[in-house]
């Protein structure tokens, strides 16, 4: 047996720091977002982010996860967790809110190279920003000398900053390819907007980030066959809350490491990243909450967001035939190399997880009953015969012009096509090529965005006054409202 030896490493001079966080943290310091179309699309992802959660919260696989540790504990001028009584440390209180957006895969996305959902962040942001400004307004500096006031358009700004580190860390890299999760990225990102909320220097920034990095990284195993599971909804919550804790101890003096991704042998790019260095495609400025992908029709993974579209306007055609699913004799989809390799999915399904990153099972659903919506994904629909005979009859496979235009940077696509066979010999196709969330459709999708806002918030709250009282502060002047009072708007009376 042979025993591979990594060379010895006895150059201990210490180096500057890697490129990649020197660029990071001079954007978060020094970069103005100043862009109007990014601060109203970033309104609009946090009505859309804040929605998302509240919806999660009525399903007691995430209600259950969320809230303090220790039953009853109560954290004087804490976090609180919009949709609950909640009162947290910023470290749990970004865990909770983070989870909450995810859990229902209902919020924003970003497709390239490395996929993901950068509202994400918020579960890290909007914890810190609240917790700060409840602190200041109770005592000033005198117990946290970097407490202060927050408004909403902070916390826009640092979504901006957030969506675009992520989003642009992962055009041209793919964390998938080596078997790491994308909240990977998450984790970076929030550090870094945390770090300049929490008041750290320029440096000290380049430290925190550094420290997330070299952060032990989680693995897609729980995304995929045959592992798929619940916590592919709570590991975006796990990696804000871990970037807040890091960008935290930064300030009570933890130092950083500098060479984090370049050091020979124990670096992340030899370790993790096949000794491939990161590659950016573009400079950080405010693209990604500009071009962000909204999911606004379906809670469905958004390779398939098209694909629920096009099942829909067959299910209405076969309608206007007189026709059925029951009439179904075969279903050919063609969809991108990434939704091919991610929901591509033959075989048993075992849970909520499994049947949400599934394609056939979206598109059966709709084929099926004209819809699909986040109960669609429980035991309770899910063991209608129906759906897995009409999987049987589907098969999927990558059409390449679908995957070229998913990764053109002026057209951002997210392509699928289904064609059916009915068994008298009638074919049925529908292509769609982007969705309603695209920034294509971004007039057309913002009045339905708002409604499913509106939807999410009546789903959660009983109270008339509060709901009008929520929709009524969440208008265009919304960045002028103190992050403590607008999360006051959101808790849950008991």
């Amino acid at each position: 047996m042979s025993t591979v030896r990594s060379r010895i490493i006895t150059d201990n001079v210490r180096p500057e720091p890697d490129k990649v966080l020197e660029e990071i943290a001079d954007y978060v310091h020094y970069y103005e977002i100043d862009s109007p179309v990014a601060i109203e699309t970033a309104r609009l992802c946090l009505l859309d982010t804040l929605g998302c959660g509240l919806e999660a919260l009525r399903h007691d696989n995430c209600a259950r996860l969320i809230g303090p540790v220790v039953p009853g504990t109560i954290v004087p001028n804490g976090t609180k967790v919009p949709g609950t009584s909640y009162q947290l440390d910023p470290v749990r209180g970004a865990f909770a809110i983070g989870s909450a957006v995810r859990w229902l895969d209902y919020n924003d996305c970003w497709l390239a190279a490395e996929w993901g959902h950068p509202s994400d962040n918020l579960g890290g942001i909007l914890a810190v920003a609240d917790w700060l400004s409840r602190t200041y307004r109770a005592s000033g500096t005198c117990v946290v000398s970097f407490a202060r006031q927050f408004k909403i358009m902070d916390v826009l700004k640092s979504m901006i900053k957030a969506h675009e580190i992520q989003g642009v860390l992962a055009i041209k890299n793919s964390f998938n390819a080596v078997g790491l999760d994308h909240v990977v990225l998450v984790k970076v990102a929030t550090t870094a907007v945390v770090s300049k909320m929490i008041g750290l220097s320029r440096d000290q920034t380049i430290d925190a980030i550094s420290q997330a990095w070299v952060d032990g990284q989680s693995l897609r195993t729980y995304r995929h066959a045959p592992n798929t599971g619940s916590r592919k909804s709570w590991a975006a919550g796990d990696a804000g809350s871990r970037a807040v804790n890091l960008a935290l101890m930064v300030q009570k003096g933890e130092a950083g490491l500098p060479s984090v991704l370049t050091a020979e042998t124990w670096g992340f790019y030899d370790v993790l990243f096949k000794g491939k260095p990161l590659k950016l495609q573009r400079p950080y400025g405010s693209y990604v909450m500009e071009n962000v992908l909204f999911k606004i029709s379906y809670p469905a993974e958004f390779h398939a967001q098209t694909a629920v579209e096009a099942a829909m306007t067959l299910h209405k055609k076969m309608a206007d035939l007189g026709k059925s699913a029951a009439d179904i004799a075969s279903v050919m989809i063609h969809t991108q190399e990434s939704g091919n390799r991610i929901i591509n999915k033959t075989g048993p399904l075992y849970n909520y997880a499994d049947r949400d990153h599934c394609i056939q099972y979206m598109v059966a659903v709709p084929l099926l009953y004209g819809r699909l919506t986040a109960d669609d994904y429980s035991d309770a629909v899910a063991t209608d015969p129906a759906i897995d005979e009409l999987r049987e009859k589907m098969t999927c496979t990558e059409k390449e012009s679908f995957t070229v235009d998913y990764h053109d940077p002026d057209k951002r696509f997210i392509g699928n096509a289904i064609k059916i066979m009915l068994t008298d010999g009638t074919e049925l196709e529908e292509e769609v090529h982007y969705p309603i969330g695209h920034r294509l459709r971004r007039e057309e999708g913002t009045p339905v965005l708002l409604q499913k806002f509106e939807r999410h918030v009546r789903g959660r709250f009983t109270d008339e006054q509060q709901v009008r009282s929520i929709l009524g502060n969440s208008d265009e002047n919304i960045g002028e409202l103190d992050v403590d009072e607008y999360v006051d708007l959101y808790v849950k009376k008991e």
